[in-house]
């Protein structure tokens, strides 16, 4: 689903450069849950932003789904990530003006989809994350928990090939995040492929498997035993 090879990325930092990427070498089967961990300044945000095609490698070869990501213009980016990609953010990036129907078909709409069927299928991911009675609430009057389903929802419902999940638990207490992961283990056991990008040792283990970034390189990428968010939240 996803092979990288040889990555590097350098920023020019006055008349000098920091060489962040420093060549990282990272594949991802369809269907896999992999958590991505890193201190700051390891190369967790570039690595991130490269990957969610919001910038571009220096040297290397990035391929998603079959297809390589290079020489993107903005259009290309954004049509490629409409395509390819779902994303869920700490911060939910919710719309908020509008419903929680309405968020989550928000890509649809830049899909071209007709208003009535996107706003069914906008309502049948709603309901897949318990929230069908909640279709017609503005963010404001959603929980934490609520409008993190709610950016799932919407991150489903293009169907993407990967979803990038962002800190996805970061402004939810402890309870909270095991419910939202517990629904995320839910969509990765229907086959989703799935990155995790997370600085809590707890939620990185509800992955299969972490890898471990530190000064730009991959220090360690391990499979481990999957802690299921459902038994955590019986403890």
């Amino acid at each position: 689903m996803i092979q990288i090879d040889n990555l590097h990325k350098s920023y020019a930092v006055g008349q000098n450069q920091l060489h962040v990427l420093k060549g990282i070498n990272f594949s991802v089967n369809s269907g896999e849950m992999v958590a991505i961990m890193g201190s700051s300044g390891s190369g967790k945000s570039t690595f991130l932003n490269i990957l969610g095609m919001l910038d571009e490698a220096d040297h290397g070869s990035y391929i998603l789904d079959g297809t390589p990501i290079k020489n993107l213009n903005e259009s290309l980016a954004a049509s490629y990530r409409n395509q390819f990609l779902g994303f869920i953010f700490q911060s939910f990036n919710l719309i908020s003006y509008k419903s929680a129907l309405d968020n989550v078909a928000m890509p649809l709409y830049y899909q071209g989809m007709k208003r009535q069927q996107r706003t069914e299928r906008a309502m049948h991911y709603l309901e897949k994350v318990g929230l069908a009675n909640w279709a017609e609430h503005l963010p404001n009057e959603l929980s934490g928990g609520q409008k993190q389903r709610v950016a799932i929802a919407r991150a489903l419902a293009s169907d993407p090939k990967v979803l990038l999940a962002d800190e996805p638990t970061g402004a939810l207490d402890s309870t909270t995040s095991y419910e939202v992961m517990d629904l995320i283990q839910e969509i990765n056991d229907e086959g989703k492929t799935i990155l995790c990008v997370t600085h809590e040792m707890d939620i990185a283990h509800m992955c299969r498997r972490i890898v471990h970034l530190k000064d730009g390189l991959i220090l360690k990428d391990e499979k481990v035993e999957q802690v299921r968010a459902k038994n955590a939240l019986d403890v």
